[in-house]
């Protein structure tokens, strides 16, 4: 119906281009907002345990969480970080992410509703989401340094 070049032209004008800058902060608060709500998920898990049973699962999945943190989110973010300033000045927004991180993203967010939903422990699952969470959290930073 539409020639090419009116699509192209309709797609250039009317994609939201922005600078670089957003993206990294954009990342940097996605990274931190779903890192600190799994933190609080998993805080509000706890306080429903025993005393030696909520310290113990914390100070666990604390440090899984640096862990996941120094094997694998942080190589993430560095990646992500050197793949957003090799970008032009000024670029779509929805790059603060790569394509197939989208997919990642939904299946992660699968598998936490696969992990709510199933009969796991709340002392497995608040260790696995503060883990997770705090990974995110700490990786976050590397956004902000960018800026």
């Amino acid at each position: 119906m539409f020639p090419a070049a009116v699509w192209s032209d309709l797609v250039t004008r009317w994609k939201p281009s922005v600078d670089r800058f957003w993206l990294l902060l954009l990342a940097g608060v996605m990274w931190s907002a779903v890192g600190l709500g799994l933190c609080f998920i998993a805080c509000h898990w706890l306080s429903s345990l025993t005393w030696p049973e909520n310290l113990l699962t914390a100070l666990g999945g604390f440090v899984c969480g640096v862990l996941v943190y120094a094997m694998g989110f942080r190589r993430i973010v560095r990646h992500n970080v050197a793949r957003i300033l090799d970008k032009p000045e000024r670029v779509c927004v929805f790059a603060f992410q790569a394509w197939r991180s989208y997919a990642l993203i939904v299946v992660m967010m699968l598998l936490g509703w696969i992990l709510r939903h199933s009969r796991l422990p709340l002392l497995v699952l608040a260790a696995i989401y503060l883990a997770i969470g705090t990974g995110l959290a700490l990786a976050s930073a590397h956004y902000y340094d960018q800026m």
